[in-house]
């Protein structure tokens, strides 16, 4: 399981306006909700969460929040960014609570060089990303091991197919495709030099046309 770090502080102002001032003083508007508790507005420092973002997995890291020197274990749900500068506008974070299993997206890392590549010269097209996963938070996998060395010309690799942990269950359609070796492209064929010129035919004359 990936976990990651974040101080956060609580806020009481809301609203639009608030919100504004907060990113022009250096901070980004939070919200942390979860079971069992009431939504609670929160600030984080905008170049910290910055950085933190560009070093994770948003969708499957775990993170350790502390707000006021409270820690709860939480997952980013949304990050609202602005259209065009692409700063984070807002966070919103789902407190974790031990027993009560989470559904989460985690990267797929795809392993060994297919046999149809070897031995065909196919090309592997990595149809899926990322897989759809439920389980507990403390069994939250980093990512997802597929071995593709076996996988032939033309035959996909299913979801079904695949080997999770103990404890994980995949929620996408079972017979999704995940990878396949598809044909090697092959290069139209250049024109015969010196090929003659197709034969213009025209439509012959009636009687009075000139």
């Amino acid at each position: 399981m990936a976990t990651a770090s974040l101080s956060a502080s609580v806020r009481t102002d809301t609203g639009k306006g608030a919100a504004r001032k907060l990113r022009a003083a250096g901070s980004i508007p939070a919200v942390i909700y979860g079971h069992g508790r009431e939504p609670q507005a929160l600030t984080t420092n905008a170049r910290e969460t910055e950085r933190l973002l560009q070093r994770i997995a948003t969708s499957s890291t775990v993170i350790e929040l502390n707000v006021n020197g409270t820690v709860s274990r939480t997952l980013i749900r949304e990050i609202q960014r602005h259209p065009v500068m692409r700063h984070v506008m807002h966070l919103d974070f789902q407190e974790l609570v031990a027993g009560e299993k989470v559904s989460v997206k985690v990267p797929i890392v795809y392993i060994g060089t297919p046999e149809g590549v070897r031995l065909e010269g196919g090309i592997l097209d990595q149809v899926m990303h990322e897989l759809h996963l439920q389980c507990d938070p403390g069994n939250i996998p980093e990512h997802i091991d597929v071995d593709v060395s076996h996988v032939k010309l033309g035959k996909p690799l299913h979801v079904s197919d695949l080997t999770l942990p103990a404890g994980v269950t995949v929620m996408d359609e079972p017979g999704a495709t995940v990878c396949v070796v598809a044909p090697p492209k092959v290069a139209a064929e250049p024109a015969a030099e010196g090929a003659a010129e197709p034969e213009l035919i025209r439509k012959p004359k009636g009687e009075g046309e000139k």
